[in-house]
């Protein structure tokens, strides 16, 4: 890459741009994470990390890449040996069922094709299917990284409800916490778990566990042996404003400004704007004569679109030419979409005028790719924000 002036454009799912607001707090001087300020920081955070949930019961934060936050939700509940159902909706479905696995869980796989979100009627055939209750838990991806699809959480927890099984509820909501509307106590969620980097607006490194009463105590007498991922400890500790460990201070200082960003827009404010630069990015989309991976309309992410290169084309060689013309950073295809697929992000810290430049520079890296078709999806773009600003 020769030399770029400007800022780059990170338009990858995750990590996400980084407010200088929340990048100030994170500059503050270290302090005593055994002393009266930090318990003051401790509660204020601990206090406002459940309402991003919308729960009043506990959120334990690790210091963890989102796949601690799996690994704590699977071994304080699970032994080895236990089944546990998984939905296929993606390469990050994929990633949770090989790190069940590693744990000795017996996963049972719903197959999916990576189009589409999990289906709650597939789930309720399943579990009404397995009348000795073997199946201990139930874990789905409420937006899928990978492909651009948004699971129905609520849907699924009516297909539990429906089927009278006690399978635990598990949810990934990594890339659609504080992007997508979610509601951990109302929809029945055992435990959710998630990750800064993404909607939260901070850089990676801490990772939450929200859990329901029930999940706490099958804790309490089940689980796997386990320490550091252990639940019972922490939520003591964060109870006086502490943690039984030194814990990221200064992205905790990051975290309450995230919080007090989230709520000086208002959560249904945020969940409004994603969901319209979403809509706004694949009329683009269409425009360009390209296809969204996810193809059912009740189940577009309103965090990323996963846009279908045509058959023959390299994916990773047009991105590779945004990145150098016009550096912009687009998200990669994984796994069985390698290649065939880029991903752009517009969630996090993110507007209309961010947007029309990074759908800027998809399309004329599109003409630039020999796409010549490609064009007017700025155009569509523009006329539906501005008809949404005026609304």
């Amino acid at each position: 890459m020769g030399f770029h002036s400007g800022r780059h454009f990170l338009q990858i799912p995750g990590p996400t741009n980084v407010p200088d607001r929340v990048l100030r707090a994170i500059n503050s001087p270290t302090i005593d994470h055994r002393g009266p300020e930090f318990v003051e920081l401790g509660l204020d955070i601990l206090a406002g990390i459940k309402t991003i949930f919308k729960t009043s019961n506990p959120v334990i934060i690790f210091p963890a890449s989102g796949t601690g936050a799996w690994e704590s939700a699977l071994v304080n509940v699970l032994q080895a040996g236990d089944k546990v159902l998984m939905c296929e909706t993606g390469h990050f479905s994929t990633l949770w069922t090989r790190l069940a696995e590693r744990l000795g869980i017996d996963v049972e796989v719903i197959a999916g094709d990576w189009r589409r979100g999990a289906d709650p009627d597939k789930i309720q055939e399943r579990l009404m299917a397995d009348a000795g209750g073997a199946i201990k838990a139930v874990c789905v991806v409420h937006n899928e990284t990978s492909t651009g699809s948004l699971s129905r959480i609520k849907d699924i927890r009516g297909a539990i409800d429906r089927s009278d099984h006690p399978a635990l509820y598990m949810v990934d909501t990594i890339s659609s916490l504080a992007s997508v509307d979610y509601r951990h106590d109302e929809w029945g969620v055992d435990i959710t778990v998630s990750g800064s980097q993404k909607g939260l607006m901070l850089p990676p490194g801490l990772s939450f566990v929200a859990v329901s009463d029930r999940a706490i105590q099958v804790s309490e007498t089940g689980g796997m042996p386990r320490s550091y991922w252990r639940w019972d400890e922490m939520i003591e500790q964060n109870a006086k404003g502490v943690f039984p460990y030194t814990p990221a201070t200064n992205l905790l200082y990051g975290l309450k400004e995230s919080i007090a960003m989230l709520h000086e827009e208002g959560l249904d404010n945020v969940f409004a704007r994603h969901a319209r630069h979403g809509e706004a990015t694949r009329r683009a989309v269409t425009a360009w004569g390209l296809d969204n991976l996810c193809v059912s309309p009740d189940e577009f992410s309103p965090v990323l679109t996963t846009v279908m290169v045509p058959d023959g084309s390299d994916a990773d060689a047009l991105r590779k030419l945004i990145l150098d013309k016009f550096d912009m950073s687009l998200g990669t295809g994984l796994g069985k979409v390698a290649g065939k697929v880029f991903r752009i992000g517009h969630l996090g810290h993110f507007n209309d005028l961010m947007l029309a430049g990074t759908l800027s520079g998809v399309e004329m890296g599109l003409r630039l790719f020999g796409m010549d078709n490609a064009k007017g999806g700025v155009d569509v773009a523009l006329e539906y924000l501005a008809g949404q600003a005026a609304a």
